[in-house]
């Protein structure tokens, strides 16, 4: 059996392979990086709906006692108590502070209004997720069911987005706050439709069974097509979260990060609370000389690369982590850890790329606002 055999295939897969998908391997899944230009791609979600297939990422439900709680005690932010309806946006660490991967915790009602929890996990780190968080249940009663494979993640994205699938949902997207959600019908099926995403704009995700995803998808990209729209890859997901200022594990966050360099303050909630890796994030608050999470805009159009080297007259400052030039603001940009003195927006510095240097500076996070 060939390695491409092996690959985990989204119930998606042959819509992909049927509309000209290109697809790579991506977290052990067999993944459409793009279906004709990037640009385009990007372009239109900007502009009107761009639809991408997420089912690789990993969907994790929670029963028992105290789930709420138990939660609490593995993120950065609070869980305990939430309301039911929200969706909160956390990190989790491990003993030492370092990020094991950044997750949505949904406390959301299902179609009989009972409450329930689940959580939204990276691909690339589901069975580390997965085996920690297993690793602290022992006797709370709670227990873990890992539904990937057996549902479909759907992100529809843009300013036309919502408009669109109100048409197919018996609830309005727009009726739902940001980062809240509800279980309802989608074409009929039970589904949990969400205001949330991954690019900056506007839309929602739609979590739905196997069996109906081909349906839910087909619908979507009716209504998406006839709206200047369309499908989109992981190539345009990435740049519209760079512009968008959000970070990719693997490239802004690692297990070698600490959440007290990333940026993300609202995400990491100290008082009155216990959880893993809290003493380690409070010990790095004070360590004044870890690199942070910045922005950098570079003159021309050449893009600086993950491992790009940033520096200050001749002394290296820091690393470029992630870096494109964008079709939305047509700039070469990029994320990077600055060493915290040269860290200050307006700050002149230097990236090296590919032996060349290329001015840039300091500017400030999200590259992009939607209007």
């Amino acid at each position: 059996m060939s390695s491409v055999d092996q690959l985990l295939k989204t119930p998606l897969h042959q819509w992909h392979v049927d509309h000209n998908g290109r697809m790579v391997e991506f977290a052990g899944w067999s993944m459409p990086v793009q279906y004709s230009s990037i640009i385009e791609e990007h372009v239109q979600t900007r502009n009107s709906i761009g639809m991408f297939d997420v089912s690789h990422m990993g969907r994790l439900y929670f029963s028992g006692p105290r789930i709420d709680q138990f939660l609490d005690s593995l993120t950065t932010r609070r869980i305990a108590g939430v309301q039911c309806g929200k969706i909160r946006y956390s990190l989790m660490t491990n003993e030492a502070g370092g990020i094991l991967d950044d997750v949505l915790v949904y406390h959301l009602p299902n179609m009989a209004g009972q409450a329930f929890h689940m959580m939204v996990v990276n691909a690339s780190n589901r069975d580390k997720i997965v085996s920690w968080i297993n690793s602290w249940i022992g006797e709370t009663g709670i227990h873990l069911d890992d539904r990937t494979t057996e549902t479909a993640m759907i992100a529809v994205q843009g300013p036309r987005a919502n408009a669109a699938v109100k048409q197919l949902s018996d609830v309005d997207p727009d009726s739902l706050d940001y980062y809240t959600g509800t279980t309802t019908l989608v074409c009929g099926r039970e589904a949990i439709v969400s205001r949330t995403g991954y690019t900056g704009e506007d839309g929602c995700e739609i979590i739905v069974d196997n069996e109906h995803a081909n349906k839910v998808w087909n619908e979507v990209f009716e209504l998406a097509q006839s709206a200047g729209g369309g499908v989109s890859g992981l190539a345009a997901r990435d740049t519209l979260r760079l512009e968008a200022g959000m970070p990719l594990y693997g490239h802004e966050l690692n297990e070698a990060t600490n959440p007290a360099q990333t940026d993300l303050n609202f995400a990491i909630q100290m008082k009155d609370r216990k959880f893993v890796g809290r003493s380690s994030i409070l010990a790095a608050r004070k360590d004044q000389s870890l690199p942070v999470r910045v922005g950098l805009e570079l003159k021309g159009r050449r893009a600086a690369r993950e491992q790009c080297q940033v520096y200050n007259g001749d002394t290296i400052v820091g690393v470029v982590t992630s870096g494109s030039y964008t079709p939305t603001l047509e700039k070469s940009i990029s994320m990077a850890y600055i060493d915290p003195d040269f860290a200050r927006v307006g700050t002149p510095l230097m990236v090296d790329i590919r032996g060349k240097s290329n001015p840039a500076m300091v500017v400030e996070l999200p590259f992009y606002h939607r209007s």
